[in-house]
């Protein structure tokens, strides 16, 4: 069995310090692909620089609404050149915020319009993060019409209803660990609607640990085989045959070998 971890963040400083070991335990559990995302101009780089250290590992650059209010016109011609590099696959994260407002609404939704260009110019996917937003969300990428061809909502904790607007407009749906959480009945209900033919599974490490290994404070690719165990038998199929079935969903989204 060969899983992909769509979105992890190896690069943050609970996980850079052993990567060597945190990829060792998760070829051992059956993740063996991961995509570092990253979230601002340094963290990009240093994505870039990981994902050459391995065969397996791709890298995505963007700048997170988090920090958009320090995005300038600078920032962004950075992001264009560095998103060339041979082992970027994506464009992200990137996306809008309302739950922590560390920057201004105005700036968030500017800084998302403008990677969701840079998209479009170098055809590669999104990965959106949208917390707290939706409907300012969908009204950013519906300005982009067909110009952005493949979005991922990430880490998706919205419910069965935006699941469905999110699939109609053709978009693809990515589930954390999230799902396994005694509370997360919102996320389990859109979970279930989801084909496997739009649905990708992430870490979001070093956040988010799944059931049963939430104790486990740092979270990593190898404990994402719980999040996909869970999601086979939630939506009763072969937990092998879930696995076939997201991991070429993943590579033909990413365009991976």
């Amino acid at each position: 069995m060969e899983l992909i971890d769509t979105h992890c963040h190896l690069t943050f400083e609970e996980l850079a310090g052993g990567v060597e070991a945190v990829v060792a335990r998760s070829k051992a559990a059956g993740v063996t692909e991961w995509i570092t995302v990253g979230t601002d101009t340094q963290q990009n780089r240093k994505a870039i620089e990981l994902a050459k250290k391995f065969e397996n590992m791709y890298a995505s650059v963007g700048i997170h609404p988090h920090d958009a209010k320090d995005a300038t016109a600078e920032t962004m011609v950075e992001l264009k050149e560095l998103a060339q590099n041979e082992k970027v696959v994506a464009i992200g994260e990137t996306g809008l915020d309302f739950h922590y407002n560390y920057s201004p609404h105005q700036d968030q939704k500017r800084v998302f319009a403008q990677q969701l260009k840079i998209a479009a110019e170098l055809d590669l996917p999104v990965i959106v993060h949208c917390r707290e937003a939706f409907d300012e969300t969908m009204e950013i990428l519906e300005q982009f019409g067909s110009g952005v061809k493949r979005v991922v909502f990430h880490c998706f904790s919205g419910s069965a209803q935006q699941a469905k607007i999110v699939l109609d407009k053709g978009f693809h749906i990515s589930f954390t660990g999230v799902v396994t959480f005694k509370n997360a009945g919102k996320t389990r209900d859109a979970a279930k609607i989801v084909p496997l033919d739009r649905l990708m599974l992430e870490t979001d490490c070093p956040y988010m640990s799944p059931e049963p290994m939430r104790k486990q404070k740092i979270n990593e690719p190898a404990l994402m085989l719980h999040t996909a165990r869970f999601l086979a038998e939630l939506k009763g199929v072969d937990l092998a045959d879930f696995a076939k079935a997201v991991t070429a969903t993943s590579k033909v989204f990413f365009g991976l070998p």
